[in-house]
């Protein structure tokens, strides 16, 4: 009886000692062991440019991480070798297997991103683009630098005035898919369509690709084509920085025009020089501090992407989405004119 009485209290013990350590090691009811539960520990926001090797690009992602950083939480920064939306694709894939809190990108494609992307949302993961839109069943709101009608007419009216309002033009893109430079074109051509630029001709729209030796071909293959070509608008900062060296090599300053939109640390010996007289551009740092406050304000649900709904991006104060076509956006500003009086001051800042 005795011996049955000790296996009994043995028995008793073995099991108040496992309750014990079963409940110093839980964790009380809505309490997260992990970084990105409930508890609002840090979670993971995600960025994805068009392709590494941008300077543009990499402002842009700078920006989102110090507002993700300022908001207490993890960036994780991405971009493909090539600017295709293959090589996007294959990085969203990634990011939703890794269970990122959102994903901000900068699109190859308007409309090729949709499934990846949709598939992100339906998992719960906010999407936002910026800079260069994706279609608006693939995001819930775009991050617009500017007003992009006042983005492509400006380009036109200073092309016009270095010009005498007189000869032959042309754009050099980024891709032939990117939304962005394709709006701003297509704003280009309109302002084209005023009287007052009757003896002006667009002779080609050609495409680097945002790759700098490609840059450098078209832009080199556009002078050969067209030995009277005044201007070149090239709405990408590397297009226009591969054309300002080339029109320097060659030594066309004041024979061949050259504006477009181009980050001052990369322009300043072209407008300082005279190759360029002036040019435009906002602060990609800015662009994408907006997005990282934007991601934030969507997965906090302050946001929901609707026109009208509003939200505080840190240094950059209030914020309010508004219409865009085919979805909403959220706008930074206008566009800032960059010159030889300017130049100097803005190039050590980007």
């Amino acid at each position: 009886m005795k011996k049955v009485l000790a296996t009994f209290l043995t028995v008793i013990m073995v099991l108040t000692v496992l309750a014990a350590c079963s409940t110093s090691g839980s964790k009380p009811a809505g309490e997260s062991s992990g970084d990105t539960g409930p508890s609002g520990g840090k979670k993971k926001f995600a960025i994805i440019f068009k392709n590494t090797g941008n300077p543009y690009g990499e402002k842009e992602m700078e920006g989102f991480k110090q507002a993700i950083e300022e908001l207490g939480h993890e960036a994780i920064l991405k971009a493909p070798d090539q600017p295709t939306a293959e090589a996007q694709i294959q990085m969203i894939e990634e990011l939703i297997s890794q269970k990122v809190a959102s994903i901000a990108i900068v699109g190859n494609d308007p409309d090729a991103l949709q499934p990846a992307l949709k598939k992100a949302m339906d998992q719960g993961i906010k999407v936002l683009s910026l800079d260069s839109a994706v279609n608006g069943e693939s995001r819930m709101v775009h991050i617009n630098q500017a007003d992009p009608e006042r983005i492509g007419r400006v380009q036109i009216q200073a092309i016009s005035d270095m010009i005498g309002g007189k000869g032959q033009i042309a754009v050099l893109s980024a891709t032939s898919q990117a939304t962005n430079q394709n709006t701003w074109i297509e704003w280009m051509k309109k302002e084209l369509e005023d009287p007052k630029y009757k003896d002006i001709e667009l002779v080609k729209v050609a495409y680097g690709d945002d790759l700098r030796d490609k840059s450098v071909s078209e832009t080199e293959a556009l002078l050969k084509s067209y030995p009277d070509l005044k201007g070149i608008i090239a709405p990408t900062t590397v297009g226009i920085a591969a054309a300002g060296k080339v029109l320097i090599d060659k030594g066309l300053k004041g024979k061949v025009h050259l504006t477009g939109l181009g980050l001052p640390s990369e322009m300043a010996e072209y407008i300082e020089g005279g190759v360029s007289e002036w040019m435009y551009l906002w602060n990609p740092l800015d662009v994408g501090y907006l997005s990282g406050y934007a991601a934030d304000a969507l997965v906090n649900g302050t946001i929901k992407g609707e026109v009208g709904d509003k939200f505080t991006a840190g240094r950059l104060g209030d914020k309010e989405v508004i219409v865009d076509v085919g979805g909403t956006q959220i706008m930074l500003g206008d566009p800032f004119k960059f010159d030889a009086a300017n130049i100097a001051e803005w190039k050590e800042v980007y």
